[in-house]
């Protein structure tokens, strides 16, 4: 059976780094896969070296010759099934693919809050017309068969996977040794070696929400506490806004020598496992994969109680929940960490053994490949 996965573009975002780990280990569980994309990005040679072929179609102005082009593709290679990552390619492969066999799946990796009118039509149209829809979590797929009254038994959920080869374990001496030397983020900042570090990763789009880590950050500086908190995370042109606000509130409260607003990075899990605690805010992610990768850690993690971190944190259980948009009930649960860190480290390790057991990339995979058997 041979599975071709649709992508838009291959940037550096969190559904690209999780089909680049699916692409790098599907030899070793006898996926057989080809990527399709439409646009080039940070990653593409990353998949180009995956060991996956990978084709590039792009519609331009001609829709029905990439149609038309992506059919003869999709044959020639001897596809069963169409994996879409975005609604807009699984309507593309609705179409392409009228009058074969082949059938279509989509994953949905976000809620369509801020979708155009254009984006909207499409996923109405398509998200019933699909063979299989699959969901990152469950709260989201409540949200869409409630929204769309879809039919339950062609839905299912798949949680993320995180290949843990790249992450960093603080509980490891050795690897933690290691980061002494140039990788030391607090010499690349110039920060005292006593310095509080805490860390949020994530690009800064609307699903997100870094201002009120600023503004818990204003509370923590009035507190005393000498902190360094690292944003790390893209400025996006089409919602550029959402990152000026945050350097603005953060010059206007004299903040900027405690926060760093880093960009995007690729030693992410050598700064975590530096990391006294990972922070993080959200409106409505779907999964909250660096969550997870800071779970994984082992570091303490707190997070706002938005419905899916409450279920992948099993309720507060691996991970301490505050009042979502609430940065005095953040403020409030951090210094009961100042004062009692030996209990939330304990918290961290059992955190880290769930994530890794529950969340890897081999479960994410066996799990995927399950929903392809029709």
């Amino acid at each position: 059976m041979r599975i071709a996965y649709l992508f838009g573009s291959l940037t550096r975002g969190g559904t690209e780094t999780l089909m680049l780990d699916v692409f790098r280990h599907a030899p070793e569980h006898g996926l057989d896969a080809i990527g399709v994309y439409r646009k080039t990005g940070e990653y593409e040679q990353d998949f180009l070296n995956s060991g996956i072929p990978m084709f590039k179609l792009t519609p331009g102005d001609g829709k029905l010759n990439y149609l038309l082009s992506l059919r003869k593709l999709l044959l020639n290679n001897q596809v069963d099934i169409v994996h879409a990552q975005q609604p807009i390619d699984a309507f593309y492969a609705f179409f392409a693919c009228l009058g074969t066999k082949i059938k279509v799946m989509l994953t949905l990796h976000g809620y369509d809050f801020n979708d155009n009118k254009a984006s909207k039509f499409i996923l109405k149209y398509i998200i019933s017309r699909t063979d299989r829809n699959i969901f990152v979590s469950k709260s989201q797929l409540d949200f869409y068969v409630k929204r769309f009254k879809l039919n339950p038994v062609k839905q299912r959920v798949v949680y993320n996977g995180i290949s843990f080869s790249k992450i960093k374990d603080v509980f490891d001496k050795k690897a933690i040794d290691e980061l002494q030397g140039e990788q030391n983020i607090k010499k690349e900042l110039n920060l005292s070696p006593d310095t509080l570090l805490l860390s949020s990763v994530g690009n800064f789009i609307p699903v997100r929400d870094q201002m009120t880590l600023c503004r818990f950050a204003n509370l923590l500086k009035k507190q005393g506490v000498d902190f360094q908190l690292l944003l790390i995370g893209k400025r996006l042109d089409f919602v550029a806004s959402q990152y000026d606000d945050c350097v603005s509130y953060c010059r206007e409260n004299d903040l900027l020598n405690h926060i760093s607003f880093l960009g995007m990075r690729t030693d992410v899990p050598q700064i975590l496992a530096q990391s006294d605690a990972f922070v993080y805010a959200t409106d409505y992610d779907t999964f909250g994969i660096a969550v997870a990768e800071a779970m994984a850690t082992g570091i303490p993690v707190f997070v706002n109680d938005w419905e899916v971190m409450s279920e992948i944190t099993v309720y507060g259980k691996y991970a301490t929940l505050y009042k979502t948009k609430d940065e005095r009930d953040l403020v409030k649960k951090f210094m009961l960490f100042l004062k009692h860190k030996n209990d939330y480290i304990s918290k961290a390790q059992l955190a880290q053994q769930f994530v890794r057991e529950t969340y890897n990339i081999e479960s994410h995979i066996s799990n995927l490949m399950q929903q392809y058997e029709f």
